[in-house]
């Protein structure tokens, strides 16, 4: 299980393109990960950067990543390789500990140390020490649980610990850092007060700092500051607010257990997804950045990097002129030295290295005999252990389902099946589908079932290698599965599965290889060959700046959009407009020998002359591919009015439903 080492290159043949949001002209795009990486929390030691977040039921866990420059990632080493306090960890006895695993971890350094404090439903708050972050690191059971905690080492040595629900309470930690010093613990705030939950606890020249996530109608970042380290405590409500780079909420589960009941979408005119839950660092070059979580629907919580402008004592995310709001694409943090663009795992395997993948983490504590790399060398072999569905199905390999758009291939080769024994491809989630083979008395079958909807459906094969396929799309909330005999020619199998955003196991959609017999005794085995993850859109951008050519801007589910004529713009058929580029993903739109100027008050017109910082644009998009032009004259994104038609640069973000036609198609 040693996973040291960087991700590596994909094996030969299969897909390595994965998301990046390292731009490659100075800019980056978030989400920094486009699969799950929540509960964030980033420190830096001299001039490295170390992140660390939740991974809940999965093995191993509590992962470190590191980076130069808070855009490109490489892998560490997990804290934890296995985490067995009992049965339920184990998927034994009908037991689990689907969304209450490892979660909400503190990661701190002091004193040449590495601490990481993080909670397990049900047990003691568990601390991770290494002194490097590689490891060796070792496990303490604190004495007592402290939801959502964070650790902050005063510079008098003393440690203290904030934790709990909006009221939030602060205590003193003893010296061995594992509970708290008799009648230290005091209630931080009034229920009403505006804090939340999340604790991102720091000393600040001098001042003290509690950045927290409130849900209030939407979510929201509230922060708390004081003048000494016990209060009293002064109460922004919202440092961090509405960003959800224009995303809508999809539809939610409402029961854990069929039959499977739902509820939303949220109206589309809601900033249901907002960033929430993260905190703020410095850089080496005295830069201050913000990293928080958002909930981007069925793929799950994933991290993003915010500027952070400090005014009157608060760090605010977002620029001047636009302060709570995150802009989606940004230049990057500066560094000493330029930084290559690295991504923390690589995704296709083909099960030719000695050991596992970093990226790979098992459902709940594995039976270490009943998997192998070595037995038949270059595929994973997962020998079929009793269970009786794929949710309570031991040594299920996964890994975290990548968006926008991902498409993993499993090849399998099921010659040793037994009868009763299922093997495939899952998603899993709550609820979840799969698509497997199936060894029946009368042969093998391909056999998908949908969960949500109880339905399956089975077709005889005659073959033994078979390539099972889910295509999956996390902006429309759907996936298709699909198999072959050849590779190449695939056949669907099975309705279009609904994909849902859910609060029980507390993750999004996993990729997951799995084996299991429904007889009540072990079965066979079954011998994966590869994963091939083929992602077509690993940038930020779905399509290409077009510099240097003539577009056209239309309005967002609409004919008409950008118009210029006789010296002025208006909203009318589109007209042409030339793309000139001014560097780091922006852009100057020029008509004739005008260009489009924006003041400060975001009132728009035609301007002569050369373009600076009033006719230069961020362009950006959202994550479902329309362009947003943000404005570096006031930080605010162009639009034309719906109802009045008038064009102002005043919209902070554009909205998820476009209500404030911020929204544009450009075309050639």
């Amino acid at each position: 299980m040693n996973r040291d080492g960087a991700a590596g290159s994909a094996p030969k043949g299969l897909s390595t393109a994965t998301w990046t949001p390292d731009n490659g002209n100075g800019t980056f795009t978030n989400p920094l990960f486009y699969d799950e990486f929540s509960d964030p929390d980033l420190i830096r030691v001299d001039d490295w950067f170390y992140l660390t977040g939740t991974t809940m039921h999965t093995m191993p866990g509590v992962p470190i990543l590191r980076s130069k420059d808070l855009v490109n990632w490489e892998f560490v080493a997990y804290a934890m390789d296995k985490l067995d306090l009992g049965p339920a960890f184990r998927l034994e006895g009908g037991n689990h500990i689907y969304g209450q695993g490892i979660w909400a971890p503190s990661f701190r350094y002091h004193r040449g140390k590495f601490y990481i404090f993080t909670n397990v439903n049900g047990q003691a708050t568990q601390m991770f020490t290494a002194t490097d972050p590689k490891g060796p690191w070792t496990r303490t059971p604190m004495k007592r649980s402290f939801h959502d905690l964070s650790v902050l080492f005063d510079d008098d040595g003393k440690a203290y610990v904030v934790w709990d629900h909006q009221e939030m309470r602060l205590a003193q930690l003893t010296e061995d850092l594992t509970d708290i010093v008799p009648g230290t613990e005091r209630v931080l705030f009034a229920k009403d007060a505006g804090m939340g939950e999340g604790a991102h606890f720091y000393k600040i020249d001098g001042k003290y700092y509690i950045i927290s996530a409130n849900y209030a109608g939407g979510f929201r970042m509230p922060a708390a500051r004081a003048d000494h380290v016990l209060g009293p405590y002064e109460v922004h409500q919202a440092i961090s607010l509405h960003e959800d780079f224009g995303m809508a909420s999809s539809k939610r589960l409402g029961t854990p257990k069929p039959p499977f009941e739902t509820w939303g979408p949220d109206p589309a005119a809601k900033h249901s997804l907002a960033l929430h839950q993260g905190g703020i660092v410095q850089t080496p070059a005295g830069e201050w950045w913000g990293f928080s979580m958002m909930d981007f629907n069925a793929v799950g919580r994933l991290l993003s990097l915010s500027p952070i402008t400090w005014k009157d004592g608060w760090p605010y995310f977002g620029l001047p002129g636009n302060l709570t709001r995150t802009p989606r694409t940004w230049v990057k943090p500066k560094t000493a030295t330029p930084q290559p663009v690295r991504v923390p795992f690589q995704r296709s395997d083909d099960f030719s290295a000695p050991r596992l993948q970093p990226l790979w983490q098992w459902n709940h504590v594995p039976v270490d005999g009943k998997w192998s790399l070595s037995e038949r060398p270059g595929f994973l072999r997962l020998h079929a252990l009793p269970a009786t569905s794929f949710y309570d199905a031991r040594n299920t390999l996964t890994q975290r389902a990548i968006g926008p758009t991902s498409t993993p291939t499993v090849l399998l080769d099921a010659s040793h099946l037994k009868p009763g024994d299922t093997a495939g491809l899952g998603l899993l989630n709550l609820p979840y589908a799969t698509v497997g083979v199936e060894r029946n008395a009368d042969g093998l079958n391909v056999v998908f079932h949908d969960q949500r909807l109880d339905q399956r459906v089975r077709v005889k094969i005659n073959g033994t290698r078979i390539w099972l396929r889910a295509d999956c799309d996390f902006l429309t909330e759907r996936a298709r599965f699909s198999h072959s005999s050849d590779g190449a020619t695939f056949t669907p199998i099975g309705n279009e599965v609904e994909l849902l955003y859910q609060t029980f196991t507390f993750q999004g959609v996993r990729y997951g290889l799995f084996n299991y017999s429904t007889t009540g005794a072990e079965g066979g085995f079954a011998d994966f060959d590869s994963i091939d993850v083929h992602q077509p859109h690993p940038r930020g951008l779905m399509r290409p700046i077009p510099y240097g050519r003539s577009i056209q801007l239309a309005s967002f589910r609409a004919t008409t959009g950008l118009a210029a004529g006789g010296g002025r713009l208006a909203s009318g058929v589109p007209t042409r407009f030339e793309v000139v580029d001014r560097r780091l993903g922006r852009v100057a739109l020029r008509s004739g020998g005008r260009y489009v100027t924006v003041d400060q008050d975001g009132d728009v017109t035609l301007g002569a002359g050369r373009p600076g910082t009033a006719q230069t644009f961020q362009w950006i998009e959202t994550p479902t591919g329309e362009l947003v032009l943000m404005s570096l004259a006031n930080h605010r994104f162009l639009r034309i009015d719906p109802q009045t038609k008038e064009i102002k640069v005043d919209s902070p973000g554009p909205m998820p439903d476009d209500s404030d036609g911020a929204r544009f198609i450009w075309s050639q």
